[in-house]
C-alpha cells in the first residue's frame, strides 16, 4: 500500500524545523564565538576562595588589558586524590592545582601531564600552609599539641587519606612532629614514639570525610572535639566568627601545593593562554592574593608579613624531611599508617 505525506504534516514539520533553528540561534554562544575564551581548573578543596575571589579576576583583568580578550574560568573542587582520579578518567581540565606532588606524578604516569612542573618557578609549588588543630571555644579538652589528641575521650575529625591530600599531610604532620620533638630532646628521632602517638590518635577518629573542606564542614556542624587541618581553614572560620580556637603544634609540617598543565586536554590554540595563567600564579600580585586568603607565599616570605594571624611554629618542617613524596608515601603513608595504624584500629 502506498503512503503519502499530508500537506498539513509537511507544513508542521517545516514550522518545527524553523522554530528549532530560531531557538538554537537564541542560545548563548560559547566563549570562542564571542571573542572570549575559557580555562577549566580542577583544584583541591581549599583552593576555592583564593581562586574564585582573587586569582581568576586578577588574571582575567591582566589578559584583557594585554590582549583585549575576555577570559572566563570553570572550576571543580574536591579532595586532591579525587580531583586527580577525575582527570585520569577524562575530566576536561586544562590545569590542576593539587595538594600533594604525588598526584602530579600520577597525572604524569597516566600521560595527562607531559610538561615537567619542576621547571616552573619554585619547582611548581604555588603556595603553602602549615597544619594545625582546631578545637571548640574555650578548648574544653585542653589540647595543646598533636599528642593531646590521643587522650581518652577526645573525638577527632580527620579527612580520609584515600581521597584527601590534606589527610596525608595530616598524617605526616603528626608522625613528623613526634620525630622532630624527640630529635630535639635526645638528638635521635624516636620512631617507636611517633608510631605509638599516631596509633593512639587514630583510635580517637570518629569521622573521615572525603576532603579537608568536607572535614571542616563536619566539624562546623558540631561533630567532634577537634579537627586537624590546614591553617587557612581555621583562619577562614575565625573570620566568620565560628566558635573555635586554633592550636598551633610545637612541630608541624608545611604542605606545599603544585600546579600542573593537563597537556593532553590543552589544544594548540589555547596553549599560550594556559601557560600565561600558570606563570601568573607566581607573580607578586597572585602571591600577595594567596596571602590575603591565608596561604603562605611560595616565592617571597616578606609577603607573609601581611598574614598577621599566621601562627608561630617552633619546629617547622616540610616534605623534604621525609625525603620527598617518593619516600614519604611508601615509607609513612603505606608502611606505617596503612599497615601499622589503620589495619590495627
Amino acid at each position: 500500500m502506498r503512503h503519502t505525506t499530508s500537506p498539513r504534516f509537511t507544513f508542521l514539520a517545516i514550522v518545527g524545523l524553523v522554530l528549532s533553528l530560531l531557538l538554537i540561534g537564541c542560545l548563548p554562544k560559547p566563549p570562542s564565538e564571542t571573542g572570549g575564551t575559557n580555562i577549566t581548573v580542577y583544584g583541591f578543596s581549599i583552593m576555592k576562595e583564593s581562586l574564585e575571589k582573587a586569582i581568576y579576576p586578577g588574571f582575567s583583568a591582566k589578559w584583557k588589558k594585554d590582549h583585549g580578550q575576555d577570559v572566563s574560568f570553570t572550576s571543580s573542587f574536591a579532595g586532591s586524590e579525587t580531583v586527580t582520579n577525575q582527570i585520569l578518567q577524562g575530566a576536561p581540565s586544562h590545569v590542576a592545582i593539587l595538594s600533594i606532588e604525588r598526584d602530579a606524578q600520577r597525572l604524569k604516569s597516566g600521560g595527562f601531564t607531559t610538561t615537567d612542573w619542576h621547571t616552573y618557578p619554585q619547582k611548581g609549588i604555588i603556595n603553602k600552609t602549615p597544619f594545625i588543630i582546631l578545637v571548640r571555644k574555650g578548648n574544653p579538652k585542653g589540647i595543646r599539641d598533636f599528642s593531646d589528641l590521643a587522650k581518652p575521650g577526645v573525638r577527632l575529625i580527620h579527612p580520609d587519606p584515600i581521597s584527601s591530600g590534606g589527610a596525608q599531610w595530616s598524617i605526616l604532620a603528626i608522625y613528623g612532629s613526634e620525630l622532630k620533638k624527640s630529635e630535639l630532646q635526645s638528638s635521635e628521632p624516636d620512631r617507636a614514639r611517633a608510631l605509638h602517638t599516631l596509633q593512639a590518635i587514630w583510635k580517637n577518629v570518629i569521622s573521615t570525610p572525603a576532603s579537608a573542606r568536607e572535614a571542616r564542614t563536619t566539624f562546623e556542624l558540631g561533630n567532634g572535639d577537634a579537627l586537624i587541618t590546614y591553617e587557612l581553614e581555621g583562619l577562614l572560620m575565625k573570620e566568620a566568627n565560628a566558635p573555635i580556637e586554633i592550636v598551633v603544634p610545637q612541630a608541624t609540617i608545611y604542605s606545599e601545593h603544585p600546579a600542573v598543565v593537563i597537556d593532553k586536554n590543552v589544544p594548540a590554540d589555547k596553549r599560550a593562554l594556559v601557560d600565561a595563567f600558570l606563570q601568573y600564579l607566581w607573580s607578586d600580585e597572585a602571591q600577595q592574593a594567596f596571602v590575603r586568603y591565608h596561604f603562605h607565599s611560595a616565592t617571597n616570605s616578606a609577603f607573609d608579613q601581611a598574614g598577621k594571624d599566621f601562627g608561630n611554629i617552633q619546629l617547622p618542617f616540610a616534605i623534604d624531611y621525609f625525603g620527598g613524596w617518593d619516600k614519604a608515601y611508601p615509607d609513612v603513608i603505606e608502611k606505617i599508617f596503612r599497615d601499622q595504624v589503620q589495619k590495627t584500629k
